[in-house]
């Protein structure tokens, strides 16, 4: 693989995994898409830098802490559409709500949130706020690794799991081959090490079990994956490294 391709998978990650203006791919491109993973967590840390730079100048003019955290957060969301979100309360929707797996799909499709899905972004939303909040204070840069070691997890699944949809985004990317599975964990062991040093272990572990739990909990209920499951392991994993940077650092 050439450095043209490199450049382009890191280029077609962006497109999958933000909402960032950027020029639009050939279809083609698209076919590239299950070899690109191996980028997300570059994603994630470019994700990460925004956030941690709108926090850094939110305190900087005076903002209180809390609400510095929150501005943390949002830049995130708007940078990604908020996609990681919508597939935690889609999951936690159709998971618990519906008593089939065709059920459970069918809801996890459905565009409009019910009260599970709904206490599930309250709960991980204040989760990651007050981690966020304390984490300011004393090394933002676990929002860094947070971000980058939380999408270097959805290949895990997407490499372990069948896809349960005929059709979808995970469905349209593909299976992660092994190699670049590895290469993300990789790569986001790595930005978590240089944001944390040793301490990195600890949350790289935790985030490891959080997507195996996900992916157990996912084979129970749809026999699969899809791209909501991706979404919530991200943001489960994300709080889960944040919370545990928190309390160690």
């Amino acid at each position: 693989m050439n450095k043209n391709d490199h450049i382009s998978q890191v280029w077609l990650a962006a497109v999958l995994l933000t909402r960032l203006p950027l020029p639009h791919l050939p279809q083609d491109a698209f076919a590239q898409g299950a070899r690109a993973v191996w980028a997300y967590p570059l994603i994630g840390l470019l994700v990460g830098v925004a956030g941690a730079l709108v926090g850094q100048l939110a305190l900087g003019l005076g903002v209180p802490v809390f609400g510095a955290a929150a501005l943390v957060l949002a830049a995130m969301a708007v940078l990604t559409g908020a996609m990681h979100e919508d597939g935690l309360a889609d999951v936690f929707d159709g998971f618990w709500g519906g008593f089939s797996p065709e059920r459970r799909l069918e809801i996890m499709r459905d565009s409009q949130i019910g009260t599970y899905g709904v206490l599930a972004l309250v709960v991980a939303f204040t989760l990651r706020l007050s981690a966020v909040a304390a984490l300011l204070e004393h090394n933002l840069s676990a929002v860094l690794a947070a971000a980058a070691v939380s999408r270097a997890m959805m290949p895990v699944l997407m490499r372990a799991l069948p896809h349960a949809r005929n059709d979808g985004l995970s469905r349209s990317v593909g299976k992660a081959p092994a190699r670049q599975t590895n290469v993300a964990c990789g790569i986001g062991a790595l930005i978590a090490f240089l944001c944390l040093g040793w301490a990195f272990v600890v949350p790289m572990l935790l985030a490891l079990v959080v997507c195996a739990a996900m992916g157990v909990l996912a084979k129970r209920k749809i026999s699969g994956q899809t791209g909501d499951v991706l979404g919530a392991t991200q943001q489960l994993s994300e709080t889960a490294v944040l919370l545990t940077c928190a309390s160690l650092l």
